[in-house]
């Protein structure tokens, strides 16, 4: 096979693995000779060797998918994140130093299999939202390279579009981590500030700094950021991760009309109607939402708008400064011109005003969060339009602004954000939409962001390979925090013993079958009814069910309402997964009806109570 004839998705490549189809040496030599068919989009400024990546292959030896989550999985590195003996420059030659040590996040990726391929290019010092402010040339979109590709975190965004890595990591502090993800069709993770530790990169603004992550879909997300989400003693702005909730009814935060803003661009307007209007149905339906109610509210967008006009104002500006002053004051000419004019200004800004900004940020905080308080979360586009490079370079400031609209507050404000496709315009341009809310709601988001793209097969970045939300790996939930548990009976969205699930924190990960080689029955006894899954093998079918994870803290509790025939043992889903399951004593199928023929629960309950 070439390298083009299969993605780069994460369930996938394990599938390959798996099945002897492919290993990372073969991998890794597709990817090289892919690489070089898109040198003119500058998407990297340092690729690894043959040499240097051998070094991370030869630590895979003996190991496989099963053993570590990531194994295998090829991945770019943002340039201004260290990666051990690797230069990091930040997209400025002058600045440039070799790294003695990875970067905390990147040493836990390599720690699960990940294999680093390189560096990528970005807007200097992580200023801008373009991706064309680097002196290694303007990183070109996956799309239509005359158009920008969105910045700081251009060419880790690229490369996953283009299909040349699985995942990357970028920065995010003003909007880069979404913004290039909208413009290149994939899902872009701006994580709660401290959730991943941020030790070893640049900085730009030190207080505001995100690493983020770059996948095709949000099954990849999640895996990636499940091995990142850790604390980190050594990084003063690292923070313990708490829990969240699940809810079956939700309110979806909406700027209302005198607030959004699409700078002349119609079709985003139009994409972003579309998109809400999903929602305003009394339920929104999908393979795996089934049941979920939201409910549209219109909100004043106008403090968080204030709040983005803080940014490149006062303490923030002067915290960009202090990320390189020595570099500045000795060697000021090094900087990217639009770079220098931005920061240069802010050796000026006083300690009065400083304070004063800090109290209007205060201020505005108590205003958002009390919007917030009325909804779950809130849905805006990533941005309102995308530009041409051209059109960037003859107006760099404004047009950059325009792209932070609606990404500039969000971490001044310490919300969690993920940016996800939301369809093209009519001239197949991706356009996004981005979910957010308050800190520590990354994995909501996340979950959410799946069920809005359930329902239809979404193409991953611009390759032609569509994501399967049903082909999801459970390996991935490795942390020994959480349990996957499958259901089939009273358990399911919307019957009756749902809520044993949501009351203990569960969240639903997917709708799926098992393989075929069960027999489903109807149980003796109830009220509510319940079923039995009986493992066949000979005779069996494949039975619907879903799949909830639970916090581990929550399960024995869960567990205490779970009466005899009935128990958690082990099934395998039609991807031949093993997850931790609803099963049924042989004993307690005496006596029941055979149900297996209405291929579920559900079906059984429909047609004949």
């Amino acid at each position: 096979m070439t390298q083009q004839d299969y993605s780069l998705n994460i369930t996938e490549l394990h599938e390959r693995y798996r099945n002897g189809l492919s290993s990372p040496e073969t991998l890794i030599a597709d990817i090289t000779a892919k690489i070089k068919s898109f040198e003119e989009y500058n998407i990297w400024i340092r690729l690894l060797n043959e040499d240097e990546i051998e070094n991370y292959l030869s630590n895979l030896q003996g190991k496989g998918p099963d053993d570590l989550p990531l194994y295998g999985i090829p991945f770019a590195i943002k340039d201004n994140i260290d990666l051990v003996g690797i230069p990091t420059t930040a997209a400025c030659p002058e600045f440039s130093y070799i790294p003695k040590e990875n970067a905390f996040a990147v040493q836990l990726l390599i720690d699960a299999g990940a294999i680093p391929i390189g560096k990528t290019n970005l807007d200097q010092f992580a200023a801008g939202l373009v991706g064309t402010r680097s002196p290694y040339g303007a990183v070109k979109n996956a799309f239509d390279p005359e158009y920008v590709s969105g910045g700081s975190s251009s060419g880790s965004s690229v490369s996953v579009a283009l299909g040349l890595v699985s995942f990357s990591l970028g920065t995010d502090t003003a909007g880069s981590g979404r913004v290039p993800a909208a413009f290149n069709n994939l899902v872009g993770l701006k994580p709660t500030k401290g959730r991943i530790s941020t030790s070893g990169l640049v900085p730009a603004c030190r207080s505001l700094d995100c690493i983020s992550i770059f996948a095709l879909n949000p099954d990849d997300v999640a895996t990636v950021f499940d091995t990142v989400d850790c604390y980190d003693p050594t990084d003063i702005y690292s923070r313990v991760s708490t829990a969240y909730t699940n809810n079956k009814k939700y309110k979806i935060g909406v700027p209302d009309s005198a607030s959004l803003k699409f700078f002349g661009n119609k079709d985003y307007e139009q994409l972003f109607n579309e998109f809400v209007n999903r929602f305003t149905n009394e339920t929104y339906k999908n393979e795996s939402n089934v049941g979920v109610s939201y409910e549209i509210t219109k909100i004043d967008f106008t403090p968080f708008i204030n709040t983005a006009n803080l940014l490149y104002q006062g303490p923030w500006l002067a915290e960009r400064y202090a990320a390189i002053d020595e570099l500045i004051e000795s060697k000021a000419d090094a900087l990217f011109p639009i770079t220098k004019n931005i920061i240069l200004p802010a050796k000026d800004i006083g300690a009065v005003e400083t304070f004063k900004k800090f109290y209007e940020l205060l201020a505005l905080k108590k205003e958002t969060d009390k919007i917030l308080e009325q909804v779950d979360f809130v849905v805006t586009p990533t941005t309102g339009t995308k530009y041409r490079i051209e059109e960037v370079n003859d107006e760099p400031v404004q047009l950059n602004s325009n792209l932070g609209y609606y990404t500039n507050f969000m971490n001044l404000l310490d919300y969690a954000a993920i940016a996800i496709p939301a369809g093209f315009d009519k001239d197949d341009f991706p356009f996004g939409v981005t979910l957010f809310s308050q800190a520590f709601t990354d994995f909501e988001l996340l979950e959410q962001a799946k069920k809005f793209l359930d329902g239809k097969l979404i193409k991953m970045g611009s390759t032609d390979f569509k994501w399967d939300p049903k082909k999801v790996s459970h390996a991935s939930n490795k942390d020994k925090t959480t349990i996957d548990i499958a259901v089939c009976g009273a358990h399911l969205s919307g019957m009756p013993l749902n809520h044993q699930l949501t009351d203990n924190n569960a969240v639903l990960i997917e709708a799926t079958h098992t393989e075929a080689s069960y027999r489903l029955y109807a149980l003796a006894g109830g009220p509510p009814l319940r079923p039995g899954l009986v493992k066949d093998s000979d005779n069996g079918k494949s039975i619907e069910v879903e799949v909830w994870r639970m916090p581990l803290a929550d399960f024995g509790r869960f567990m205490i309402n779970i009466p005899s025939p009935l128990g958690i043992g082990k099934a395998n889903l039609e991807g031949g997964e093993e997850v931790n399951s609803f099963i049924c004593e042989p004993y307690g199928i005496e006596g029941a009806e055979d149900i297996t023929d209405f291929g579920g629960w559900r079906n059984y309950i429909k047609q004949c109570l």
